[in-house]
């Protein structure tokens, strides 16, 4: 099970759609319900941002028996104009822990992207 953040309330830096694909692209191999615990979110609107990301080929799955195995497409640019040429894997380098950072507590700086979102 994935640890669950505190409560937050408010406005944030980083939209749902960005937490949930950080999450997939740190595990592959992640539920539903484990991105929903760690996002704050419900399993239906993981659910949804999953579709949407898949959509928009951001994201895409293969079925492993009764699991879905995630591929983030790390070379796919960003959708708002403000962000003309940023691609996921730049906004993941800043969202998702390299496997040396876990368990420490996170210090200043951007954390490098875990080698599963360019799967």
């Amino acid at each position: 099970m994935v640890a669950v953040p505190e409560s937050h309330s408010g406005w944030t830096f980083v939209t749902n759609h960005a937490r949930v694909l950080a999450a997939i692209a740190d595990n592959p191999n992640v539920r539903i319900r484990d991105i929903a615990a760690h996002c704050r979110l419900t399993e239906r609107a993981v659910q949804r941002i999953i579709s949407d990301l898949e959509q928009d080929g951001y994201l895409s799955h293969t079925r492993d028996g009764r699991s879905n195995i995630y591929r983030v497409e790390p070379d796919k640019v960003l959708r708002h104009p403000a962000e003309a040429g940023l691609t996921v894997a730049a906004l993941l380098s800043l969202l998702v822990r390299d496997e040396t950072d876990h368990g420490r507590s996170a210090g200043p700086g951007p954390r490098p992207a875990h080698s599963s979102a360019a799967r």
